[in-house]
């Protein structure tokens, strides 16, 4: 999002008003269903695209290439910061006014949008093609309350940005924990100059693998409870703090995505975590262009004291349950999430795909980042699916930059998050 990119800056939930709004507006369009399938593929689609900078030029192409198939239909190409795309959404959704055909929604926000009524269930339409092809995980974050509401474009997980160049020139061995990493940062400083790690505080989907790494969840589901405050949410806090007072890390709490790739780029920080969405962006910078391009390296995200995690990610598609084009919105969604644009997105940008047999192409089985992040997606950890998921991680960005930038504990920071956890999720302990 620069992403921001992936700058999971979430926005928090929108009122009973605007949901009680929204579902008057969009009640009628919400089962999708065969009536839909009938109509003509022709009219305007207005498509906001929520990808990043080194992203959006491909999908914007492929939004033309939609409409050389189907010269009826006039794709209106939009371009949306990530960072503000949730809230206007939701804003154009709740007012009646102003909302896209199609969105690309992050996975976390599906639930989020169809639990106020602003999606269309996909169910019985043309947009779901092949559903037995996509991957199990990628399709999870498409449901809510046993409807589909999203076809699956992209998944994908963290892992361990590593400069080959500056890890051999200090004599070290990419890390296996983070306590590999604190170990060897002043000897990657001596000898390079650079700093071992930039560390994304500013965002609470980073904080994510160092609660894994601790044993640890945001919530058990299940049992309907909030469990970022126990002791394992306490320990990841407290490592991200150490990384950043030891000078092992370097972080940033105002934009850690711009500043992190850029010195990522520039060779002044040795490794960063980020994810397959930021592969281009990082082969733009002078340690990675052109012949350099091999300098790049990606591994599993460091441990924690207990185990090894990262949460899964990814990007899916949804209609708008008030478009006034459903049908062509169907066939948009169909093709963009189709196996011929996943393939080509790999093939250009290295994106992860959803569906099975993308995988088994040979352009797509030989590339560098699939062969890696394919197996780092099949073990990535669940998030949340929940209405509420999405506003869970304003309360654990506070916390984080409480810790890092506020001079709070890791043990009051964990402690007010969990509290904040039980307020928005009113049925939690």
């Amino acid at each position: 999002m620069r992403r921001d990119t992936r700058g999971m800056r979430r926005g928090i939930g929108a009122t009973a008003l605007v949901a009680t709004l929204a579902l008057a507006a969009t009640a009628c369009g919400d089962d999708g269903g065969d009536s839909e399938q009938s109509g003509k593929v022709e009219g305007t689609v207005t498509f906001w695209d929520t990808s990043n900078d080194g992203e959006k030029g491909t999908y914007k192409k492929i939004a033309e290439d939609f409409e050389k198939k189907h010269p009826k239909v006039n794709v209106k190409y939009v371009h949306v910061n990530f960072g503000d795309a949730n809230q206007k959404f939701k804003n154009a959704a709740g007012g009646n006014s102003g909302a896209p055909d199609v969105m690309r929604t992050e996975v976390a926000w599906v639930a989020d949008f169809a639990n106020l009524g602003y999606l269309q269930a996909l169910d019985g339409t043309p947009a779901l093609d092949n559903e037995s092809d996509y991957l199990k995980t990628a399709a999870g974050s498409t449901r809510f309350k046993g409807k589909t509401y999203a076809a699956p474009q992209v998944t994908d997980t963290l892992g361990l940005f590593y400069n080959k160049r500056l890890l051999k020139e200090a004599g070290v061995e990419v890390p296996q924990s983070f306590a590999d990493l604190k170990k060897n940062a002043k000897k990657i400083k001596d000898k390079t100059g650079a700093t071992a790690l930039y560390l994304r505080g500013d965002d609470p989907y980073w904080f994510l693998p160092y609660l894994y790494g601790e044993g640890g969840d945001l919530l058990d589901t299940k049992a309907k409870k909030v469990t970022v405050d126990e002791k394992p949410g306490e320990k990841a806090l407290a490592t991200m703090k150490d990384l950043v007072d030891s000078k092992a890390a370097i972080t940033d709490s105002s934009d850690g995505q711009e500043n992190g790739i850029k010195a990522f780029q520039e060779g002044k920080v040795a490794m960063i975590v980020d994810g397959p969405w930021d592969i281009a962006l990082a082969q733009e910078g002078k340690e990675f262009k052109g012949d350099k391009k091999d300098n790049l390296g990606v591994a599993p995200v460091p441990a924690g004291s207990k185990a090894q995690g990262s949460p899964q990610g990814g990007w899916n598609l949804s209609v708008y349950a008030g478009s006034k084009n459903l049908r062509a919105s169907q066939e948009f969604v169909k093709y963009m999430s189709s196996a011929e644009v996943q393939k080509r997105t790999t093939e250009e940008l290295s994106l992860l795909p959803t569906r099975k047999s993308v995988y088994e192409e040979p352009s797509v089985e030989k590339n560098a980042m699939v062969k890696f992040f394919r197996p780092a997606v099949e073990k990535a950890v669940q998030r949340p699916w929940i209405a509420e998921g999405n506003s869970l991680f304003e309360p654990i960005r506070v916390g984080v930059d409480g810790v890092l930038a506020g001079g709070k504990s890791p043990s009051a920071a964990a402690k007010k998050t969990g509290d904040e956890f039980r307020k928005l999720l009113k049925d939690y302990k």
